[in-house]
């Protein structure tokens, strides 16, 4: 491969590598998440929200956001115990196959790239349903990271290697 080429597979590995760390990210807080909606009243979880948004809810108490953040916080508590879990699962289910990935397991990659794609489809049904600038943003970066995903997969199984990674093994 010449200089130009091997480059340029650097690049998509590291912006692979980058997306891999995002949804690791995004596994752990939804982990926490999760587990902290069972073990937080629901007037805590109103109080945090309040906290958050009093400030602006005094300066304009029709502020779109602050009362969007509101109606999201009351949809939380509603399902508390079901967000809790779905949460959970969801966090434990990206670490497990970011854990994979990391590790440059072969089977990570192809169940990355359903399970993801099957979150995804989950996330346009949501949308579907109603709009959520946050959700849209999320879909993208997942749609994204599957991209990602496919173009390493590729490589690997195109070259019988493993790129060097710059995560540790």
């Amino acid at each position: 491969m010449n200089d130009r080429a091997d480059s340029h597979e650097r690049s998509w590995h590291e912006f692979f590598e980058f997306g891999i760390i995002v949804k690791g990210v995004d596994g752990f807080l939804q982990l926490v998440g999760g587990i902290a909606l069972f073990f937080v009243s629901p007037a805590t979880i109103n109080a945090i929200a309040l906290f958050f948004i009093r400030g602006e809810l005094s300066e304009d108490p029709k502020d779109f956001l602050a009362n969007l953040f509101l109606h999201a916080t009351q949809g939380v508590i509603q399902a508390q115990v079901f967000a809790g879990i779905l949460l959970v699962v969801h966090g434990a289910v990206k670490l497990f196959l970011v854990a994979g990935l990391v590790r440059n397991k072969l089977w990570a990659y192809p169940a990355s790239i359903a399970i993801f794609g099957g979150f995804v489809l989950y996330q346009f049904y949501q949308l579907h349903l109603g709009y959520s600038l946050f959700l849209w943003v999320v879909t993208v970066v997942d749609i994204l990271v599957i991209g990602l995903i496919v173009h390493e997969y590729r490589y690997v199984k195109k070259h019988g290697l493993k790129q060097k990674s710059g995560f540790a093994a």
